[in-house]
């Protein structure tokens, strides 16, 4: 028979209610836990993280407001730190799926909070009048500006510190690929046709621009998350709030994870909407179609060995069959995509969330912030996993330039010479027969030597000059 769980009595507006007697949160969040019994999906500790910074310096601001006791705000603050520091992320309990404002998870923090200043005064869990979690953790805020603040919060800072950097460094070996490749001339497709030649570094020098402009893009978005909702309180208008309280808490939230924040100038959009969010998600998806293009074009150009295009060599980093002993597949770039997959579709996630604001609150926020989340650290990770475990080690090998003789598309250089039509009958000629351009122009045309040479030369059809 399985030992009966120690509780004691807390209370709430709703009365009393049993907890677990080690834990540190209350009645509020056991009433969300029996809610909620939907799934194992919880905040990440980025956005934990996050609102312990939030519940940290309003403690600092109220204290020297004087709205708080100054031994009230020393604990608070000092709790609040152990939840910044992740020394209490097992407190936080609340399913994802549960109010729509993340209410629940706001008093969650609010009591584990609480009921840690209180053992650090000295007092006994559940003392509301030593530290109460509304009235003194919660104090010049609402769940309406608290959550959507550490969404945006938690959302920088994992951009800034993890996919940021992941994106850099991806952009950098792709630079140096693209140099290294830049003198490997090759058969270019479009349709998955054969082309004109191309440089296998022009092709990668395509990769570092769809980087670059990715970086750009989250710089955008990083300017609008920026903007954020505390100072709103219930429903934008700020009542029980001081006008000065959010601008000297962001000031200090700023110093503290060093990148700027600023109140909104519109509170009615910013606790009504996620628009921003959406934005930012939005930027995330178009992140991930292009790492699914460098991905996959990375497991094209690999395929083979010898059945396929074989022009590049991908590291061989485990064994790809149960059967075939010696097949080696490209699961570094099939790992990227999955990833890119999973976060197209929580961005779909997103966008359902932020069209489901209803007047003054969005009532998706939890589910929101979580994917968000989830899609940046998703992509940072395999963004920096492709990196260093395929792009790094990438190698051309000779099969492209071995084909550029043998393409059909070299007839687009005689063009100016004997014109289109008879350009388009050399390639059929020479597509019917199995010889190469250069064969039949020299049976059907007056171009001397020379000058097929000179209009056949792959090296001048890239336009790139030595």
């Amino acid at each position: 028979m399985a030992e009966q769980m120690q509780t004691r009595v807390e209370r709430d507006s709703m009365g009393a209610m049993d907890v677990p007697a080690h834990a540190y949160y209350g009645a509020s969040t056991q009433r969300a836990v029996l809610n909620f019994p939907i799934s194992t999906v919880r905040f990440q500790r980025c956005f934990i993280r996050a609102l312990g910074l939030i519940k940290l310096y309003a403690a600092e601001v109220n204290k020297e407001f004087g709205d708080l006791d100054n031994k009230v705000a020393d604990a608070i603050v000092a709790a609040s730190k152990e939840v910044v520091a992740g020394k209490l992320d097992n407190e936080f309990v609340v399913d994802i799926f549960q109010t729509g404002s993340g209410t629940s998870t706001n008093m969650n923090a609010n009591e584990v909070i609480a009921n840690r200043s209180i053992e650090i005064m000295g007092g006994k869990r559940g003392d509301r009048n030593l530290v109460h979690p509304n009235d003194h953790v919660n104090n010049g805020m609402s769940s309406n500006d608290a959550i959507p603040t550490a969404i945006h919060i938690a959302a920088l800072v994992a951009v800034e510190e993890n996919l940021v950097p992941a994106l850099k460094g991806l952009l950098a070996s792709l630079r140096i690929k693209s140099q290294q490749f830049m003198p490997v001339i090759k058969t270019g497709r479009t349709h998955l046709q054969d082309a004109t030649p191309i440089r296998l570094g022009q092709e990668f020098s395509g990769y570092c621009g769809q980087i670059e402009r990715a970086l750009e893009r989250l710089e955008y978005a990083k300017n609008r998350l920026s903007q954020v909702a505390l100072g709103g309180t219930a429903v934008g208008t700020g009542i029980n709030t001081r006008p000065e309280f959010a601008a000297k808490v962001l000031a200090k939230i700023s110093q503290d994870i060093g990148i700027t924040l600023h109140e909104t100038s519109n509170h009615f959009q910013a606790q009504s909407t996620l628009d921003e969010i959406v934005d930012t998600s939005g930027t995330l998806k178009t992140i991930a179609v292009s790492l699914i293009k460098i991905a996959n074009d990375i497991r094209w150009l690999g395929s083979g060995p010898r059945a396929g295009f074989g022009e590049i060599a991908l590291p061989e980093v485990q064994p790809g069959s149960s059967i075939m002993p010696a097949k080696v597949n490209p699961v570094i770039a099939e790992s990227l995509c999955m990833v890119s997959a999973q976060v197209i579709g929580n961005d779909a996630t997103i966008a359902i969330a932020g069209a489901s604001g209803n007047f003054e609150l969005n009532v998706m926020m939890p589910v929101a912030a979580y994917n968000l989340i989830q899609s940046i650290e998703l992509l940072a990770a395999a963004v920096a996993n492709f990196t260093t475990q395929c792009i790094d080690g990438l190698q051309a090998t000779e099969k492209g330039p071995e084909l550029v003789e043998r393409g059909l598309a070299l007839c687009t250089a005689l063009v100016p010479a004997v014109g289109y039509d008879q350009a388009a009958g050399i390639a059929h000629d020479a597509h019917k027969s199995g010889r190469t351009v250069r064969d039949v122009a020299r049976e059907k045309t007056k171009l001397s030597e020379a000058e097929l040479a000179d209009l056949l030369d792959a090296s001048k059809m890239t336009g790139f000059h030595e």
